[in-house]
């Protein structure tokens, strides 16, 4: 996939001279490529058995794209930068398909934002691709959303009702800067691929921060037996949550091992974040059920420790790509629906995929220093290994 970015000295050194500038680079990078280590690869064991990619997009169809903005530092300078931000975008049916798939959403917590999900709700639909970003720049990616699906003839409606997502970036980027513009969104969505999904500092997720620890976009995924049916169940979160005294991996209480001493407050600062959960499958699932499915996340959130604080945005959405020409048909849709009786192993796979999305944008996250000097740690893998070691 592609990253439109922009970095500063804490990333390359020899671009100084492009900072002075304000030089946007747009780079190319291979998601297939990515070599950092994923949680598995430190010694982190799960339960259930992953797709072939262990990414959202092992659902057949499914399609992801990213626009990465990091620029500038030193003290904040509101419309200026520093900027640590993104977008990122996930196509039900990829960019070639303007067929909604069935829907359903949940909020765990709603301090913050997803927007169309009434009409979900109303019609049980999503009728494009579901997009996530940094709080105060909803309205640009909706507006920008809205005009590519007009350009490329996939509006179903005559209107367009888009799911646009958020979590704040606030400690580490310009927010109030409204850095993330439509030509942004446009490259999100162009660039949207199969395949590796990159994860950590991208996309969205690029400023996020989860546990007192650096964090952002993940991904995982989950195949179900052939006896319960041979389902694909891929799961992404954006990452923005939590306390560091909370933070459990695998049941080992990590966050208690490696206190957080690096902002104001420390453990015992409020939670002030969030977290948006996305969850694909291939199971022929009906708007009710996937809301079943949407609120199974919060089981997988709660593994890794968190509780859903006052301040935590906490929004989830499920869709099933099953059912393809559901939506257009002009009397009577055929369609399948899996039975109850085999749910429940859906359930199960949505709650697993969640967990490990999670601490997979944990361990990929980077080390990064945004607005005025804030600095935010990356969980440090060796420290994982060795407590990993000790369960």
């Amino acid at each position: 996939m592609f990253l439109f970015v922009a970095r500063g000295d804490n990333y390359n050194p020899p671009m100084r001279l492009l900072l002075s500038s304000c030089i946007l680079v747009s780079i190319a990078i291979s998601a297939t490529a990515q070599t950092k280590p994923r949680a598995r690869d430190l010694g982190v064991s799960f339960d259930g058995s992953p797709g072939a990619l262990n990414a959202i997009t092992d659902v057949k169809g499914v399609e992801v794209g990213m626009t990465t903005l990091i620029r500038g530092d030193g003290e904040l300078k509101v419309g200026e930068g520093p900027v640590r931000t993104g977008v990122t975008a996930i196509l039900p049916r990829g960019k070639t398909s303007g067929d909604p798939v069935m829907a359903g959403w949940f909020s765990l917590n709603g301090n913050g934002e997803m927007t169309g999900t009434t009409w979900i709700e109303e019609a049980g639909f999503l009728e494009g691709p579901v997009f996530i970003t940094n709080t105060h720049s909803v309205g640009v990616v909706r507006d920008a959303a809205i005009a590519w699906s007009i350009k490329h003839g996939k509006s179903f409606q005559p209107w367009s009702l888009p799911v646009v997502a958020e979590t704040w970036d606030g400690y580490l980027n310009d927010s109030n800067g409204f850095h993330v513009k439509a030509d942004h969104v446009f490259q999100a969505l162009d660039a949207a691929r199969s395949g590796a999904v990159s994860e950590g500092n991208v996309g969205g997720g690029t400023g996020m921060v989860c546990y007192g620890f650096k964090c952002g976009s993940g991904t995982a995924s989950r195949k179900v037996a052939d006896a319960a049916g041979g389902y694909t169940v891929g799961v992404f979160v954006q990452a923005n949550h939590g306390r560091r005294q909370e933070l459990r991996i695998s049941g080992v209480p990590v966050g208690r091992e490696i206190p957080d001493q690096s902002r104001p407050g420390g453990d015992d600062a409020p939670e002030q974040g969030s977290i948006i959960i996305v969850v694909a499958t291939d199971a022929p699932l009906l708007p009710h059920q996937l809301q079943r499915i949407a609120r199974r996340a919060s089981l997988g959130l709660a593994r890794t420790g968190a509780t859903s604080g006052n301040g935590s945005g906490d929004i989830f959405i499920a869709f099933s790509t099953a059912n393809a020409g559901a939506a257009g048909s002009k009397s009577v849709a055929t369609v399948s629906m899996l039975s109850n009786e085999r749910i429940s192993a859906l359930f199960s796979a949505t709650v697993e995929a969640t967990e490990e999305a999670i601490v997979n944008a944990l361990v990929a996250g980077e080390t990064m220093v945004g607005v005025s000097g804030h600095r935010v740690e990356s969980l440090p893998h060796d420290r994982l290994r060795q407590l990993m070691r000790g369960r």
